[in-house]
């Protein structure tokens, strides 16, 4: 399964698509500072993002772009590695 991530620290870019792997998940991570989001989410089956670690910009071109193409999303005020680990565990239960 394919997931994107929105949001979060760079710090922890690495340890995000380590903890994904670990659950069976290939994961996008974009950190917000990116531009056009919406163009790299490509085909996930889930988006994710980290509500206190992005643009408000950056939240409604992805939440517009994942009701048009019927991508669930789940949005997570915290941006830890444990806050990720249950949002797939939750979605792959």
């Amino acid at each position: 399964m394919c997931a994107t991530l929105i949001g979060g620290m760079d710090r922890l870019k690495r340890d995000y698509i380590n903890t994904a792997r670990n659950s069976g998940v290939d994961l996008k991570v974009f950190t917000g500072k990116e531009n056009r989001i919406a163009d790299k989410v490509g085909n996930s089956k889930l988006v994710i993002v980290f509500t206190n670690k992005v643009s408000h910009a950056a939240r409604r071109e992805v939440m517009s772009y994942a009701k048009a193409n019927d991508i669930p999303v789940q949005m997570l005020h915290s941006c830890g590695v444990s806050t990720l680990r249950q949002a797939l565990d939750g979605f792959n239960a």
